[in-house]
Parts: C-alpha cells; structure tokens; sequence
C-alpha cells in the first residue's frame, strides 16, 4: 500500500462519504451549518458529528476541516505550526528544534516535514519522527522503529506522532552523537 500524503488521505475520504454516512462533503457542511454550531469550531464541530450522527473519526476529520474552510478558515503553513510551537515560554527552545530539524532533514533528500498542532512530523515513505515543544523546559523527539536499537535515552512511547520511543532534550548541548545516531536509526528502518 502506497503512502498517501494527508490531502490525499483527505480526498479518499471525501470520495467514500456518502457511502459510508449518507451525505457528501458538501451535504454535511450544509448540515453543520445549519445546526448552528460555529463552523470555525472543528472540535464542537467533530464532538457533535459523533453525539448527534454517529459519524466515525475519519468522516468527523473531514467534515469538519471542509465546513470550516467554507467559513474561511485555512490550515497554518509549516512556519506557522513551528512559530506558534515556539512562542512565549517555549521560544527558548527553538534552538533545540533547529538543530534536530537540521539534523533530521539532513539524513536524505527524501525527509519531507509536515506541520501538526503539537508536533512536527518527519516523513519519509512513512514517519520516522516527530519532534515537540512537550513542556517548558523540554523538546520530545519521537521516533519511530521496528526494532529500536539500546539507548538509555530511548523511553517507550505512544507520541508524538507516529513514535514507539522518544527521546528528552533540555537543551542544544544535549543533541549527542548518540542522540544522532538514533535519528539516523529511525530514518534507516523507515524507508
């Protein structure tokens, strides 16, 4: 199975709708619209969608990013999602970003970054890692393995992202060789 990008995931869903719920796309944005609950409001919008329709995750997604871009909304751009990551209290750790994101996009001419709310995933035929301003004090990078290799940095993990493992800086200083060896391990087994 080939990897879909996430508006070619959007497409396929929108495609199967009304098989799957009834209505298309357009359908349900009409019906958001109606019920009164503020289109720009994805997450009152998706929570309605499940209480009141039924509808399952993928479907609430897609009906909801579609009625609020009929409302005028439009997704951040990459720069966005990181400005906004690493604003205010977390802006001192852009500098930890910067180096993993040098490091992670430096591994292959075929790491792409994507922007998320929370996180920014690294792809590659699928996502290898993630990297977030988890805290105040601290940059999660999460890492994606088939067979993780023994770090005592390596914590099992569910996120961010796609992750199976994570690892915890504070700082630019703690980016190690070993740290660099474990982005590179990630990025191996993910291609």
């Amino acid at each position: 199975m080939a990897l879909r990008s996430p508006q070619e995931m959007a497409a396929a869903v929108a495609r199967t709708m009304k098989e799957r719920t009834g209505r298309t796309v357009e359908e349900w944005v009409e019906v958001v619209n109606a019920s009164g609950i503020d289109p720009l409001d994805q997450l009152a919008v998706r929570r309605w969608l499940k209480s009141e329709h039924g509808i399952a995750q993928n479907s609430q997604w897609a009906i909801a990013d579609a009625a609020a871009r009929a409302a005028g909304w439009r997704p951040p751009t990459l720069d966005e999602y990181i400005e906004q990551q690493y604003a205010g209290a977390k802006a001192h750790l852009r500098p930890v970003f910067e180096r993993l994101r040098e490091i992670l996009a430096g591994l292959g001419d075929d790491v792409e970054m994507e922007g998320r709310q929370t996180y920014i995933p690294f792809v590659r035929k699928r996502q290898f890692a993630a990297v977030a301003a988890a805290t105040r004090t601290r940059v999660d990078v999460g890492l994606r393995y088939t067979d993780a290799p023994d770090s005592p940095l390596l914590v099992p993990a569910k996120a961010p992202g796609q992750a199976t493992h994570k690892v915890a800086l504070g700082s630019v200083d703690e980016i190690t060789g070993e740290v660099e060896r474990l982005l590179r391990e990630a990025y191996a087994q993910n291609g």
